[in-house]
């Protein structure tokens, strides 16, 4: 596992987490998510010998954990400016915390990413030639 580019990668969704929560709609945010999972899986794939699922999948959690942090920071104004996840969170979810279903749907929408993520990663490691160096004893 590459944990330096994971982390470096995942400022992406620290960038989105606090995006989202004050500039970008719900309507056009998978917009932004197509462009960055293509970015990642792009240098994952050009800067790791292996794993290349695994890398992805493994950055996709870390954007949870960012943007799950993000959103119950600025939890006002995101539910402010995303109508339709507030209802979601206060209405059907009303037997739970609007906090506690941001999370809860955060790391299930976290694990599915990671899927596509590590997909992504793998793809592109079939398309980009890779210029790291593998491992040797």
């Amino acid at each position: 596992m590459n944990w330096n580019l994971i982390l470096k990668l995942s400022l992406f969704g620290l960038a989105m987490g606090i995006a989202t929560a004050f500039i970008i709609p719900s309507n056009i945010e998978g917009i932004f998510w197509l462009a960055i999972f293509i970015i990642c899986a792009y240098f994952i794939a050009k800067n790791c010998t292996y794993m290349y699922f695994a890398n992805g999948f493994c950055l996709s959690l870390l954007n949870c954990v960012w943007i799950i942090a993000a959103h119950l920071i600025f939890f006002e104004p995101y539910m402010a400016s995303h109508a339709k996840e507030a209802d979601m969170y206060n209405n059907n979810l009303n037997h739970i915390s609007p906090r506690i279903a941001l999370i809860i749907i955060g790391i299930i929408i976290g694990i599915v990413s990671g899927l596509v993520q590590g997909l992504f990663a793998f793809v592109a490691s079939k398309i980009v030639k890779n210029r790291a160096i593998p491992f040797q004893d």
